[in-house]
């Protein structure tokens, strides 16, 4: 299952609007969240999930390991080929 970040922004949207409302409800400060703290925490998250995804695929910055990638490309396409065959 693929989360879009809309569905994970509403999500965190949703969750901080009913911690603010338990706290109001006894009488604790509600949380005081500005559109500049919406934006940078959106901004953060972005960036955040941006570099983990960046950096999860195959990053081959040397001639070897782009030799490598190559080989392995070959290799999926036989076993495409095989089990396309069969």
């Amino acid at each position: 299952m693929k989360l879009n970040i809309g569905t994970i922004s509403r999500t965190l949207i949703l969750i901080l609007a009913l911690i603010n409302q338990v706290l109001a409800m006894n009488g604790k400060q509600i949380i005081n969240i500005g559109d500049e703290d919406i934006y940078q925490t959106v901004s953060l998250i972005f960036t955040a999930a941006a570099s983990i995804v960046s950096w999860w695929k195959n990053n081959s910055f040397t001639k070897c390991a782009a030799e490598a990638d190559e080989y392995m490309k070959k290799l999926k396409e036989l076993e495409a080929e095989k089990s396309k065959e069969k």
